[in-house]
């Protein structure tokens, strides 16, 4: 990624009864290719099919690291 290309990340997103907001649990990473398409790596599989991606937050990943 000599372009400092937008990884993104792969979430889904999970309702629980209780609870008045939804829990975002990463589960993989996106990566662009030149023609557009995306190359998507999951690490788990959504049970309810819902996968949300978006670009990584460098800001909060610095805090991580």
């Amino acid at each position: 990624m000599a372009d400092g290309a937008r990884m993104m990340e792969v979430f889904t997103i999970v309702d629980k009864e209780g609870f008045d907001k939804s829990f975002w649990v990463k589960v993989g990473a996106c990566f662009p290719n030149r023609d557009g398409s995306l190359n998507v790596y999951l690490d788990a599989l959504p049970l309810n099919g819902r996968l949300q991606i978006r670009e990584r937050n460098r800001a909060q990943n610095s805090k991580e690291e």
